[in-house]
C-alpha cells in the first residue's frame, strides 16, 4: 500500500491558501468486518444490519455494512494523512456539520479521504478556526459520506 503524504502546514499558511483548494487524499483503509464488530461492542448498536452475516447476505446490500457512525469516526484517521497543523499548542475538534451517509460501506470495502479547506478564521483566546470539507471515498469509485470538519487550533 502506497502512503500519503501529509502536508505540514502553520494556521497562516492554511489561511493564505484559496477556498476550495484540495489538500490531498489519504491512503486506503480497510473496514473488515472485525472493525466493524469492535464498533458494534464499543457503541452497543448491533443491529443485524451490521453484525449478522447470514441475516444481512439476504437484506437490502446483500452482506453486512459499516455502521454510518464506524465511517465518520474514522476521520481522525483519514484526514491526519492528508494535512497536519504545526506550531500549535492543541487542536480540539469542535464540530462536524453537513454529514450525509451517501452509500453504504459494504464489509471488507476500503476507504479514503478527499479533504478541501472551506475556511480559515480567527476565534478569540487565540484560537485559529480551520473547516475542511471531506469526502469519505470508496474503491469502487463511490462516496460513502461527505462533512465538513471544524477544528480549533491555539497558538
Amino acid at each position: 500500500m502506497t502512503t500519503a503524504a501529509t502536508r505540514s502546514f502553520t494556521t497562516e499558511e492554511l489561511a493564505s491558501l484559496p477556498t476550495g483548494e484540495h489538500l490531498g487524499h489519504s491512503t486506503w483503509h480497510g473496514v473488515p468486518q472485525s472493525r466493524i464488530d469492535l464498533f458494534a461492542e464499543a457503541t452497543g448498536d448491533h443491529q443485524w444490519i451490521h453484525t449478522d452475516q447470514a441475516a444481512a447476505a439476504e437484506g437490502p446490500f446483500g452482506g453486512t455494512i459499516a455502521h454510518g457512525f464506524l465511517t465518520l469516526s474514522l476521520l481522525p484517521l483519514l484526514t491526519s494523512e492528508v494535512y497536519d497543523v504545526t506550531g500549535v499548542s492543541a487542536a480540539v475538534n469542535h464540530r462536524v456539520d453537513k454529514v450525509r451517509f451517501r452509500s453504504p460501506v459494504p464489509a471488507g470495502a476500503r476507504v479514503r479521504a478527499g479533504v478541501d479547506l472551506v475556511s480559515v478564521r480567527p476565534r478569540p483566546r487565540g484560537y485559529t478556526e480551520v473547516t475542511v470539507k471531506v469526502a469519505i471515498e470508496l474503491e469502487d469509485g463511490g462516496t460513502a459520506c461527505t462533512c465538513e470538519q471544524t477544528t480549533l487550533y491555539r497558538a
